[in-house]
């Protein structure tokens, strides 16, 4: 498989599970600011479950694998590849998890489903395919990948179905670089900037140089949350969603109002908000999860962000010296809190996987 165009030789990603160690339990913490914070190292901060208020993004989000052209080569076995998808009659719905710039595992997990064709041509006539935000940053082609996505929402809907996209904190971190750059933002602890926020947490050049007035424009213009089949779609694992609206339409028109207003500020904490997680984990995950269907509909919620290696504690954990497990082993999502909620992040940015799944799942 050829790389996104701009890209660097080939490269055979082998990283360990102990290349991305990081403390097993991962705070809901964003960007750190270097200007407030000098140095190396990040400052220490409370557990955000005793002090959900107090949460603002003031260090790396996640591990951010910042190595030009390393993409992971997928071999699609054309015989394990679904036949085309009917075109007429009730299309079958899918979701993809956060691809952050690995254009070449989206095209093959796509083509994999049956989505797209070998030319990466949308094949998969009355389909419907929703993806879940953060299509940029860590990975080596984000431009590209939102590129692909946009194109594949014309195709689908001239074949009767739809390709479509939820707003990510990357998307929100993106648009902030872009449009507010080195600005000052009341972060709640100390001077923050969207620009350093974007580079400590995967930002690309490549991908800057790229971005063009269209592409800011459609990511603006995504919505945060819809309901599918019963199906609650959002991108982060947080109740924060609820402080935007008590209604799908209400939480989307706030937050497009909000990008629009062009208030670094405003942004800055719609950002912030986004970039909380693990609110569906542990004790009391379920309730959390029943307060979001409750006000917004749906049975089950699915969502990004959170990879599942860290959901399920797989990364952080002590590794036996000379150990190359290659990744985290990620088969496919993770239903928890009580089979109310559906993780799609497989964790592509530490050698995971990219998932791309059918929905409603046989559980």
């Amino acid at each position: 498989m050829t790389q996104g165009a701009g890209q660097g030789p080939e490269v055979e990603r082998t990283a360990t599970l102990r290349d991305f160690r990081v403390p097993a339990y991962v705070h809901e913490t964003g960007p750190y600011d270097h200007d407030t914070h000098p140095g190396n190292a990040a400052p220490p901060v409370d557990d955000p479950l005793e002090h959900p208020d107090g949460y603002t993004p003031t260090q790396r989000d996640l591990p951010v694998i910042s190595r030009r052209g390393d993409t992971l080569q997928v071999a699609v076995d054309p015989a394990a590849v679904q036949a085309p998808l009917p075109s007429t009659g009730p299309g079958p719905l899918f979701v993809v998890g956060d691809v952050h710039g690995y254009l070449d595992e989206l095209m093959a997990a796509l083509q994999e489903k049956g989505l797209i064709d070998a030319a990466g041509n949308w094949s998969a006539g009355t389909a419907r395919l929703w993806f879940l935000g953060d299509f940029t940053d860590r990975g080596p082609d984000g431009i590209g990948v939102i590129d692909l996505v946009m194109r594949l929402s014309a195709e689908a809907a001239a074949a009767g179905g739809y390709c479509k996209a939820l707003m990510g904190n990357h998307e929100l971190l993106l648009l902030g670089a872009k449009r507010f750059g080195d600005t000052p933002v009341n972060s709640g602890a100390g001077t923050a900037t969207f620009q350093a926020a974007w580079l400590l947490n995967g930002g690309q050049k490549y991908d800057m140089d790229r971005l063009q007035d269209h592409h800011l424009q459609w990511m603006a213009r995504l919505d945060a949350v819809e309901e599918v089949d019963g199906h609650l779609l959002v991108h982060s694992d947080t109740t924060a969603y609820l402080d935007y609206g008590d209604s799908i339409e209400a939480v989307n028109d706030t937050v497009r109002e909000t990008i629009t207003r062009n208030d670094a500020d405003e942004v800055w904490d719609l950002f912030r908000k986004f970039t909380k997680r693990f609110s569906f984990r542990d004790e009391g995950g379920a309730d959390a999860v029943r307060s979001l269907l409750d006000t917004y509909g749906g049975t089950r919620i699915v969502h990004g962000h959170s990879p599942i290696p860290y959901l399920l504690g797989e990364v952080g954990s002590d590794s036996e010296e000379g150990e190359d497990s290659g990744g985290p082993h990620v088969e496919g999502p993770h239903v928890y809190a009580e089979g109310l909620a559906i993780a799609m992040d497989g964790g592509v940015t530490m050698a995971g996987k990219l998932l791309v799944q059918q929905l409603p799942l046989d559980i």
